[in-house]
């Protein structure tokens, strides 16, 4: 993996100054998608907490640890230590370039309890659906934020409601939530102990 930077620099370097925008978006878009690829052969080397922790970090996100206050978000920082000593229980990935592909990371999480999604340009309905769909995550999730997220609508919030033992959820500027009073009401009805904080136009 740590010939890709240098390779991607050399593409950078080799284009044309005048290349149009869209080609500069398109060599992004692959870049994000090679750092969201999922190797199962690592999973299962060093464990689900370390392999996610990684896949989060390379994507720019951050991640904390149980028993530790501080985030983690320097991928050479990432702490070593016997398999499964550190346990992955919140995930910041505001403004990171996490993708759908890179989602089967999750599975293996057993303590996670806090989701923060904010400013991610590649979120979407199939993401929340997909996560929802965890078990481990439908019974440890306890706070979840979504937050600017403008390819999520009505569809994706409404596939949250798998989270049984969800407490807390802030739901802020989603464009893509064109019912968000009926969204907002069946959910709370699915969950009835759930705090949903709403600031939405």
């Amino acid at each position: 993996d740590m010939n890709l930077l240098p390779k991607a620099a050399q593409l950078i370097l080799a284009a044309p100054k005048t290349a149009p925008p869209q080609n500069c978006r398109q060599f992004w878009g692959w870049l994000n998608a090679v750092f969201n690829k999922v190797d199962y052969e690592r999973i299962k080397a060093v464990g689900p907490d370390r392999a996610a922790a990684e896949w989060l970090l390379r994507c720019g996100a951050k991640v904390r640890y149980q028993g530790f206050d501080r985030w983690q978000h320097d991928y050479n920082a990432l702490p070593t230590g016997p398999l499964g000593r550190y346990k992955i229980q919140a995930i910041d990935a505001a403004e990171s370039c996490i993708m759908f592909r890179g989602f089967d990371h999750l599975d293996g999480l057993e303590h996670l309890q806090e989701i923060k999604f904010n400013k991610n340009i590649y979120i979407e309905d199939v993401c929340l659906e997909r996560l929802s769909k965890i078990e481990n995550l439908q019974s440890s999730l306890r706070r979840m934020e979504v937050v600017s997220c403008g390819n999520v609508t009505d569809r994706g919030i409404l596939a949250l409601h798998h989270f049984a033992n969800l407490e807390h959820l802030f739901l802020s500027d989603l464009p893509g939530l064109k019912q968000k009073d009926r969204t907002v009401e069946t959910l709370q009805t699915a969950l009835p102990k759930l705090e949903i904080e709403l600031d939405l136009d």
